[in-house]
């Protein structure tokens, strides 16, 4: 089952007093993962650096959802339901207007050989599960101004 909504981050913390504006500037990143705690700890986490935070939990709807509302960035995990993440990273990169797409490759297995493969399909990054918070927030950052 997929979720499309982009939901727009929380603007005060929970005691009510103005959360400091993060860095991700109200910007659109599609996180494609199949865990839902994972899934919801990646919007957890960018919703508070200020992403606005889209999910879907199968590699099959990812193309579809980014001709209907190109993100500025996506997570994707390798492993993935209807199509994996690799074969979506090879759709993107081949896809006219989405080929330099900033895509961030996440994965639990080994991480050498999955790192390499993540870069030979053309991932502007990798990282492996689990991951830092702190880390991944600087990832996508970076990702982003490139």
């Amino acid at each position: 089952m997929g979720h499309d909504s982009f939901t727009p981050p929380a603007q005060q913390s929970r005691a009510g007093a103005p959360r400091a504006a993060g860095q991700g500037g109200g910007r659109r990143v599609l996180v494609v993962e199949d865990e839902p705690g994972i899934a919801e700890a990646l919007r957890y986490i960018l919703q508070r650096d200020d992403w606005q935070v889209s999910i879907l939990d199968r590699g099959d709807l990812v193309v579809e959802a980014m001709v209907a509302k190109p993100p500025d960035l996506v997570i994707l995990d390798i492993n993935l339901p209807g199509l994996s993440g690799l074969e979506v990273l090879r759709i993107l990169r081949g896809t006219k207007g989405l080929e330099a797409l900033p895509v961030l490759l996440l994965t639990a297995r080994g991480q050498d050989a999955a790192r390499q493969l993540a870069l030979d399909y053309g991932a502007s990054e990798f990282m492996g599960k689990p991951f830092a918070n702190k880390a991944l927030v600087e990832t996508v950052r970076r990702l982003a101004t490139v």
